[in-house]
């Protein structure tokens, strides 16, 4: 059976600047949270950095010529902070904006729509010597480095994300630690959340003001699929904490412009939530042009047993803090079925769960998938080829998924691989392969995988066969 998707609708892949740009320290670019944390001896794998990564700081026009003959119809990448606005403050870096400007024209040129996410985790280090997303100043400062971007990039993109999976840069980077910066605090988190849900609101706002009335404006989230172990009271009890934490901390105020209040109750012994000042949720809830869904594997959650600490698969890394503030008593499984390199999940059901909750919870909205993909152990055979069928497999399924998820009723626009390159996979290093094309390290030679041009026959086509 073959799936068509509709006319129109977006095809590309994802990026993020730290993972792939390499240039650390060229053209007046100052260290980000992620140059501090990768060149902190064990935080990750190996002591491998993004200083050079894929080098797409010199190499991006041959990347998009790449992208062209593969099919692409959209790349979204990642600002680099610290290369436009060095101290996260004052005025901006031209040298850094320069390389936007020249990535961007290149796209346009090749007919590829540039799909702009502002911040992906790589906080200016200055910013967080003063504090980080905890502190409401970060906020400020976004809205005015999204001022900067978007005065110098907004007449030729259209499509602008303001923060990818701010989860991950509150509980994971203030709480279990496994993320730039590496801290590992019970409030911090809570306070970044709001913090980051706060840059958001006013750096949409900062956007809406500066850029031309046809943009969009979108934020990207990682939202979870959190499945109770048993139909137990305790258990159902497991997964209403976690949704509160890991979804509704962001839709809430992004939605309805308000906390949800058993997270409050959650959390009571941690906050008194007093950080939320008069004037924020409104703000926060700026309307939104689109949201992005980011989605790779479920989580199976049940009550703790016992005194001892909670089991922890929640495939966000291994420490012994815990980046579910208030909730640390409950325990993640490892969810049944086959697994990536990553050892996540194969389950396509859960994206079409996530389009459809957010169908319901955001009308209107158009929807995009701005992440999606998985890691294998790809390697060149004694010719060269790159054979990865896992990894076609997984995307044929997760855009069946998609495929029904329309058919249901989402207004689902778009579609971004994660990612067409391999590239530093954050505290995994480069040990991690995600990419569509496989990146041979110390030669930085490029070579499409099987998946790269099974997808950009999809992309091409707007077609999916062999479901």
């Amino acid at each position: 059976m073959t799936l068509t998707f509709p006319p129109g609708f977006l095809w590309g892949s994802a990026a993020a600047s730290y993972q792939v740009e390499g240039a650390a320290q060229e053209d007046g670019r100052t260290p980000s949270i992620w140059d501090t944390f990768s060149h902190t001896p064990g935080k990750t794998l190996g002591g491998d950095t993004g200083d050079i990564a894929i080098d797409q700081y010199h190499r991006f026009r041959d990347d998009v010529r790449l992208m062209s003959e593969l099919g692409m119809g959209a790349y979204r990448f990642s600002v680099s902070w610290s290369r436009v606005q060095p101290t996260g403050r004052g005025p901006a870096v031209q040298r850094g904006l320069d390389f936007y400007r020249s990535l961007v024209d290149e796209l346009l040129a090749a007919g590829i729509q540039p799909a702009l996410t502002l911040y992906h985790w790589d906080l200016p280090q200055e910013l967080e010597n003063t504090g980080g997303w905890p502190e409401r100043e970060t906020a400020e400062r976004f809205a005015e480095y999204a001022g900067i971007v978007a005065d110098a990039l907004g007449d030729r993109v259209e499509f602008w994300i303001t923060l990818n999976e701010p989860w991950c840069s509150a509980f994971l980077g203030y709480g279990s630690g496994v993320h730039a910066p590496g801290r590992t605090e019970r409030l911090a988190p809570l306070r970044a959340a709001h913090h980051l849900n706060l840059a958001h609101g006013l750096g949409a706002q900062a956007l809406r003001a500066a850029l031309p009335a046809r943009a969009q404006i979108a934020i990207s989230l990682n939202p979870a699929v959190v499945r109770p172990l048993t139909q137990q009271p305790q258990d159902l009890d497991a997964q209403r904490r976690i949704d509160a934490l890991a979804n509704r901390v962001f839709s809430g105020p992004l939605l309805r412009g308000a906390y949800p209040s058993d997270l409050i109750a959650d959390t009571a012994a941690i906050t008194d939530w007093s950080f939320v000042r008069d004037g924020d949720l409104a703000a926060i809830k700026h309307p939104l042009d689109a949201l992005g869904i980011n989605y790779y594997t479920p989580s199976l959650v049940s009550a703790a047993t016992g005194d001892g600490p909670a089991t922890r698969n929640d495939g966000h890394g291994a420490s012994e803090h815990s980046p579910w503030p208030g909730s640390e008593r409950v325990a993640f499984h490892q969810t049944p079925g086959e697994r990536t390199e990553m050892g996540w999940t194969v389950d396509p059901t859960g994206l079409h769960e996530l389009l459809m909750r957010y169908t319901r919870e955001a009308p209107g909205v158009p929807l995009y998938i701005t992440e999606n993909g998985a890691a294998y152990d790809d390697k060149p055979d004694a010719d060269g080829v790159v054979h990865d069928p896992e990894r076609i497999d997984y995307l044929r399924a997760h855009l069946a998924a998609a495929h029904r998820a329309i058919a249901d009723g989402a207004d689902l626009r778009g579609y971004f691989l994660w990612s067409l390159m391999d590239n530093f996979e954050w505290a995994y290093g480069y040990s991690k392969r995600f990419g569509a094309v496989y990146v041979d390290y110390p030669t930085q030679t490029r070579v499409p995988k099987a998946s790269a041009h099974w997808y950009g026959q999809v992309a091409r086509t707007g077609e999916v066969a062999d479901v």
